[in-house]
């Protein structure tokens, strides 16, 4: 029979066999386990590796390597309240279809517990293995992104500062100031970002219609847990989080159980 699998001739034992082992990825994939941590899907990446004699592949390469995960908007209401979410866009597709809620809701939680500790003025960037977090206090109106480390810093808060003014110019104008509850009305504007600025090239042709940037100091952190107050820990702020479902809870305390915790936190 020509149509007939190669598998067809194995015995019972060996088709039981292959039947559990994927049933058992498939388990695995749906508790979120089974693609591992944002660490190990960072590892996992496919190497593009460039032609060592052909430099128009060596640049497609590392473009190929950056990415942008996430994007978000928010109103600064001090040292003391929470900040509230104005917009939001992420790029999770990387990541296994099962782990993807609990992906997004980590973005939202790190996000706001960075953006809470920015004081109006300041930018600083998180430095986190494989990912650096860019945020820009820009007078209580407050732009994040979540971005692998080789996307340009500058380039990066070119990105945040476009956020900001097209935030302001096409949406809601100053309306943000009185925003009490987190809302989607920026969503749509950050949607379309992310996706544009995949291509640090993009956001580097700001510059040409913005003004230059600003010689404000940049902080850079080596980890979340510096960005913190002193007494503060990580552990404590998951559990209070109101981003966090139980599940996405137990996705990061098995991570960290297993040493594998992801790289954004």
């Amino acid at each position: 029979d020509l149509c007939r699998s190669p598998l067809s001739g194995a015995t019972d034992g060996r088709q039981s066999h292959a039947r559990f082992r994927v049933a058992t990825f498939r388990t695995a994939e749906r508790t979120g386990l089974a693609e591992g941590t944002l660490r190990r899907v960072a590892d996992a990446r496919p190497s593009r590796r460039a032609h060592p004699h052909t430099s128009h592949h060596h640049r497609a390469a590392q473009k190929a390597k950056m990415k942008v995960t996430s994007l978000s908007l928010w109103k600064w209401n001090g040292d003391n309240v929470e900040p509230t979410c104005l917009g939001r866009a992420e790029d999770v597709t990387e990541f296994g279809y099962f782990q993807r809620p609990s992906v997004r809701e980590m973005l939202t939680f790190i996000s706001r517990t960075i953006v809470k500790r920015t004081q109006p003025g300041q930018r600083q960037s998180v430095e986190q293995d494989a990912y650096l977090v860019h945020v820009s206090n820009r007078s209580g109106l407050v732009a994040i992104a979540v971005m692998d480390k080789e996307y340009p810093s500058r380039s990066a808060f070119c990105v945040l500062g476009k956020m900001c003014d097209d935030y302001v110019d096409k949406v809601v104008g100053e309306g943000w100031r009185v925003v009490t509850e987190d809302d989607q009305r920026g969503d749509a504007l950050l949607a379309t970002a992310i996706a544009r600025y995949q291509d640090p090239m993009e956001a580097d042709k700001i510059l040409k219609i913005q003004r230059e940037l600003d010689e404000t100091k940049v902080v850079l952190h080596k980890t979340i847990d510096s960005v913190l107050a002193r007494g503060e820990k990580l552990d404590n702020l998951v559990d209070k989080s109101t981003d966090l479902s139980l599940a996405s809870q137990m996705f990061y305390k098995q991570a960290k159980k297993q040493n594998q915790c992801c790289t954004m936190m």
